[in-house]
């Protein structure tokens, strides 16, 4: 983290010096070797957080450490003299501007130069010092830094890490089913060479169960040539090529060669394939970590298409996938052991195979809760507790509260902390402060993946790329999480984007304790009693009745609140300083009113409300001139100040409400009213809703195709007459990915058939109101993956349009066809996965013809009063593994019943879940297929359908 915030800031500094500010000599002076100072120590960062993690040498962390607040000093300096600058430009544009209120600025300018000027000197002499200071840690130092990653202590971990290799089979649980299918893989694999590579997140157990599958005797009876390679760290190469050579001339029985030493390493590329040629061998490469490591030993294994495998265990998704695309393959992603076997394994070592007592039973839970199914884990934990008394339950409670300390001061579970922390130090600089940015979500939290994101662009982590989005870099972030098994995909949208990410909470114990260490964020609980004196990121999880005790300086750039706070807190909260403050998350608090302290936050890029019940946002908004994202969704705002035109650097607005009285209601969503003017001008803007167009609408409309940035565009009360205009506008957004437009009532023609040339990578649309006739462009877009059309009322059979849309997956018509028949023909929608249909009034038929909607997963269907028969064909949607009826005649389902009498029920036979539900008193009753009967007799109600499959439908 010390070489993140060193680049961070050199990064600003190259910002500061490429503007037009006024300086003194002396500030420059100043500046620019802070530049040369940090530059210098830079250079010597590298290695630096393995270094901090492994190194016993107390001097070389006292050295980071200096290293890391320094730097956070120097930032705090900066970032005052730009607000001081910005300040005074302001106010002197806005107030007086008679020459004595000029001097006046300027003299007031002059002082705070000079003293910004002595600040960075101080700093500068600092850096000096600390820099002098490396020189007498020299020797040390270039031995832990430029050597080995791993210093003595992480050697005697490696060592501890090959224990994996020598456990007993009763040592083992939750492996048989992983293993008989990768035993299967190698002794049924066709003639050609291939790699088969084991992935999963760090103490899962991708060693031993490798290993357990190499040592399996139906494996070694296939292969004449074994050989078990661990690829060890830093990596070189020409030793791992000699490491193989050693090994395979034990096992051939061949003298290694002489002068193995001395030869290059096409030499040694040339020994290796000359000893497994012609040969049957099996070969695993045990813990890769990059791409490159595969590079230099692919070329030594020849395919002598006698069926010879090679295995990888490694924590990175694409290393096992583009070893695979090398070599033909698979990748087998080893999961976490299921609740019942954790516990077996829990049990087995903290108990020595008894049982739990059971005044210890939740408590060894909700430990093994956190586990998540973590092999490693499981076992160093129970570990820790095999050693204390059964009944001393509050020494067992005590490490179910404070689980982080535990792993942080606990020598039992260094391992554990190791296998964990490697994965985070081996992360690039610019993915370190993202990774341990998680930490400020309470436990089990899903992280919205688009939150994160713009999360992420105001703290200034994501760094800019030519021809690149910032939103767009910082998913390359996410997915490089993702590859290294350092995030999970906790939800996603029906067209397979990831709408939820979640952290494994142990990884997050580790976070919030190098957090803290490192000073990067500070988590407050209600059991919170002491916090650092300087803190830089604020996060509240729960209610805080000592939050008065609370002092925050003018470090603090982030600021969140997680969980109900009391009004009198908030107040108390806002007498601290928040001039540098970039990240305001007030999401759920218990506010009325626009905060008026938030005028003074010049910094500030990020400001949420959601879901609180403040109605208006006021004039003096335009002071937020650093303002990227503004969250007023489900707040009660219905209208903003044409002030909001001022925020030039706008990116993401956001300005929604919901208000649902029954589930099939024309306005669920409500938007807000746009002040007129030219809201053009906000040439950043990526994401726009919802707003209302019936107000000043023309020009409105108009304005909109300036915004060529737009990514999200969101439309209300659209009337029939502005359609043209809006065309012209839309043709103009080529960015855009997602449109919705809802006409100002349900018989509303929406007309957006001048449209011309749409824009080509839309992906979502959604269309609410009437269309005269379906727009003829759609089936030109070839990207479009999600479409919703409701309350259409075409004439003509939409699906004729739709049928051969290539990459359409979601689709849902509501009142959107008055035809008494709808045909899905054969071959087409081939990639549809969900479709939902309703309110088809005059629907009797229903006709899937074999080889329609081959990916067809969930079928809903709504509201269709005259339809009493299931789809004719439905039997052949193989895939369909969800079928959900809404308020549909009774006649319907009692076909489907499967007591004998239901003749259609042999048609659904293949459908895991099959559902009827029905709307009641304001809510769903949901019934499965077999517990119908008990409702028809007012017995109590079957299996109930999680909401969260309610949620999908008719929400855009």
């Amino acid at each position: 983290m010390a070489e993140s915030a060193v680049i961070f800031l050199l990064n600003k500094l190259s910002n500061l010096v490429e503007t037009e500010f006024q300086l003194l000599n002396g500030v420059w002076q100043e500046i620019a070797c802070l530049r040369g100072e940090l530059e210098r120590i830079r250079d010597l960062l590298k290695d630096a957080d393995e270094v901090e993690e492994t190194s016993d040498d107390q001097g070389l962390k006292v050295w980071i450490k200096q290293v890391r607040e320094v730097t956070h000093d120097a930032e705090d300096v900066v970032d005052e003299f730009i607000l001081v600058h910005a300040h005074h430009h302001l106010v002197g544009g806005e107030v007086l501007s008679g020459c004595l209120y000029k001097l006046s600025c300027c003299v007031k300018s002059l002082k705070s130069q000079y003293r910004i000027a002595l600040q960075l000197q101080r700093v500068n002499g600092r850096i000096r010092d600390i820099y002098a200071a490396h020189k007498r840690l020299c020797l040390s130092f270039s031995v832990s830094l430029r050597g080995s990653c791993f210093t003595p202590s992480g050697e005697t971990w490696h060592d501890r890490r090959e224990d994996a290799l020598f456990l007993a089979d009763n040592d083992v649980v939750g492996i048989d089913k992983p293993k008989r299918q990768l035993v299967e893989w190698l002794i049924n694999g066709g003639s050609e060479r291939e790699v088969i590579g084991v992935t999963g997140m760090g103490g899962i157990g991708k060693t031993t169960l490798v290993k357990k599958v190499y040592d399996d005797f139906k494996v070694e009876k296939n292969f004449k040539i074994h050989a078990w390679i661990t690829v060890s760290q830093p990596f070189n190469k020409n030793e791992l090529l000699k490491d193989m050579i050693q090994n395979l001339s034990y096992v051939i029985k061949r003298a290694i060669p002489e002068g193995m030493e001395n030869m290059n390493y096409e030499e040694l590329i040339t020994i290796i394939k000359n000893m497994l040629k012609e040969r049957r061998y099996l070969i695993v490469f045990d813990d890769l970590w990059n791409l490159y490591e595969w590079e230099a030993v692919k070329y030594a294994l020849p395919n002598s298409k006698n069926g010879s495998k090679v295995m990888i265990t490694t924590r990175k998704d694409d290393v096992a996938l583009n070893s695979c695309k090398d070599f033909k393959g698979k990748v087998y992603n080893l999961m976490p052991l299921s609740q019942d076997v954790s516990w077996e394994l829990f049990c087995r070592k903290a108990f020595a195979g008894n049982p739990c007592p059971p005044y210890l039973f939740e408590i060894c839970k909700d430990i093994l809760r956190k586990c998540e199914g973590l092999p490693l884990a499981v076992v160093a934990l129970s570990g820790v507790l095999a050693k204390k008394d059964t009944w001393r339950i509050d020494e067992w409670d005590m490490i179910r509260r404070c689980l982080g300390v535990e792993i942080q001061g606990n020598d039992k579970l260094e391992d554990l902390k190791k296998v964990l922390s490697l994965s985070l130090n081996d992360l690039p600089y610019y993915l370190k402060s993202c990774f341990l940015y998680l930490g400020i979500f309470p436990e089990g939290y899903l992280i919205k993946r688009m939150t994160l994101i713009r999360l992420w662009i105001a703290e200034g982590f994501i760094e800019a790329k030519e021809g690149r989005t910032l939103e767009e870099v910082a998913q390359d972030y996410l997915n490089d999480l993702l590859n290294r098994n350092l995030m999970q995909v906790a939800g996603m949208t029906t067209d397979r984007r990831v709408k939820f990410y979640r952290i494994h909470d142990l990884l997050r114990e580790i976070i919030i304790s190098k957090s803290r260490d490192q000073n990067f964020a500070v988590i407050v609980k209600e059991q919170t009693t002491t916090w650092p004196g300087r803190v830089r990121r604020l996060s509240i999880h729960t209610s805080l009745p000592n939050v008065q005790d609370i002092r925050l300086g003018s470090h603090l750039r982030s600021l969140f609140m997680f969980g109900v706070v009391e009004k009198s807190s908030l107040h108390t909260l806002f007498q601290g300083s928040f001039m540098l403050l970039r990240v305001l998350d007030f999401q759920r608090a218990p506010l009325k009113t626009f905060p008026v302290e938030v005028a003074d936050m010049f910094y500030l890029k990020y400001l949420s409300l959601r879901k609180t019940k403040v109605k208006t946002i006021p004039r003096y908004i335009r002071k937020l001139q650093n303002l990227e994202t503004l969250d007023l969704k489900k707040t009660c705002v219905t209208q903003l100040p044409i002030e909001i035109l001022q925020l030039h650097k706008l990116r993401h607005l956001l300005v929604y409400h919901f208000k649902v009285e029954s589930y099939a209601d024309f306005y669920s969503k409500f938007g807000f009213k746009a002040a007129s003017g030219n809201i053009g001008s906000l040439q950043s803007l990526q994401k726009l809703c919802f707003i209302e167009a019936c107000h000043d609408c023309n020009m409105i409309l108009r304005e909109l195709g300036k915004l060529n940035q737009l990514r999200r565009l969101g439309i209300m009360k659209l009337r029939r007459q502005d359609g043209k205009v809006l065309c012209l506008s839309i043709e103009r957004l080529k960015n855009l990915r997602s449109l919705s437009i809802t006409s100002t009532e349900e018989n509303e023609v929406i007309d957006l058939q001048q449209l011309s040339s749409p824009p080509q990578f839309l992906e979502r649309l959604y269309l609410t109101g009437r269309l005269e006739e379906l727009p003829s462009w759609i089936p030109s877009l070839h990207g479009l993956v999600r479409l919703f059309l409701k309350w259409s009322l075409l004439r003509d059979d939409p699906l004729v349009h739709l049928q051969d849309l290539p990459n359409l997956v979601h689709l849902e018509l509501l009142q959107v066809y008055d035809g008494e028949t709808l045909c899905f023909k054969a071959g087409k929608f081939k990639k549809l996965t969900l479709l939902g249909l309703d309110k088809f009034d005059k629907l009797k038929c229903v006709q899937v013809e074999e080889g329609a909607l081959p990916c067809l997963e969930k079928l809903v269907i709504h509201r269709c009063n005259m339809l009493w028969s299931v789809p004719f064909g439905i039997e052949h949607l193989t895939k369909l593994k969800v079928l959900t009826f809404f308020d549909m005649p009774d006649k319907l389902i009692m076909k489907l019943q499967p007591d004998g009498n239901g003749e259609d029920h042999w048609k659904v036979k293949h459908v895991t879940e099959v559902y009827s539900a029905y709307w009641r008193d304001g809510s769903w009753d949901v019934y499965s297929i077999d517990s119908f009967r008990e409702r028809q007799s007012k017995q109590p109600p079957g299996i109930v359908m999680g909401s969260h499959d309610l949620r999908t439908l008719w929400k855009v």
